[in-house]
């Protein structure tokens, strides 16, 4: 399809379906979760163990075929956190594990497969005994990580800072810097004096937001009849 044909209405019943699967399924499997989270496909998404929590306007974008993944590991000598600050976006793909604890702050944004985990989760020699080899891992207020990067046990990374797509980051990454490769060095340097827009600009008025989004919904779909959305669906042409 080279757009979308459904009705206003149909868009108004799925995310109403939407907000339910979120309320009765997905909010209970955090410790806490804050007001007015966003997830797609909420199903898809695989939250599992206890100590994870996320504040507001968390904006988690899952996919069957690509979910989020947030873990915990709990056990003799581990008890695995993960905290997540508010007005985050976690896209399709983002896995993070934690085995001691992650901390994330607020305005973060994870691309699509990013991967973050504070375990080597087996020693170079000792490879019998998992979970030996942790170190949290934080990321301050809004950090942005890069399409596929991944994040090693033990490190932070600083305010405003970017990880290029495809990195790996093993060290600390200073505040307001771009890192990029393998292992992750600095290849830009971000101007702290200068302007900077962080995703709680969106949620400043958060019910004027949402009934943007509303808006545009209605005003997008304006033009559109059950009855073409059902051809469409059964007797699809060319233009459609």
């Amino acid at each position: 399809m080279r757009r979308n044909h459904s009705p206003y209405a149909v868009k108004r019943i799925k995310g109403w379906w939407n907000d339910l699967l979120v309320n009765h399924f997905f909010v209970k499997h955090f410790d806490r979760l804050g007001q007015h989270p966003m997830v797609v496909e909420p199903l898809s998404a695989e939250i599992f163990g206890r100590n994870i929590e996320a504040g507001d306007y968390l904006h988690l974008i899952s996919s069957k075929d690509n979910p989020v993944r947030l873990t915990t590991w709990s056990g003799k000598g581990m008890d695995g956190k993960i905290t997540v600050g508010n007005y985050c976006l976690m896209s399709p793909g983002t896995t993070i594990t934690a085995a001691d604890s992650i901390t994330i702050g607020d305005n973060c944004m994870f691309a699509a497969s990013c991967y973050i985990a504070d375990s080597d989760w087996h020693g170079v020699y000792n490879r019998l005994r998992p979970f030996r080899c942790t170190k949290p891992i934080v990321l301050k207020d809004n950090v942005w990580i890069g399409h596929g990067a991944k994040v090693g046990k033990g490190v932070t990374i600083g305010e405003n800072s970017v990880v290029a797509a495809g990195a790996i980051v093993v060290k600390d990454v200073p505040d307001n810097v771009v890192v990029g490769g393998n292992p992750a060095r600095v290849i830009k340097t971000i101007n702290p004096n200068r302007r900077m827009l962080k995703r709680e600009r969106l949620f400043e008025d958060g019910e004027f937001y949402l009934q943007n989004q509303r808006d545009l919904d209605r005003y997008v779909l304006s033009g559109n009849t059950w009855w073409g959305w059902l051809r469409s669906m059964l007797f699809p042409t060319r233009e459609d």
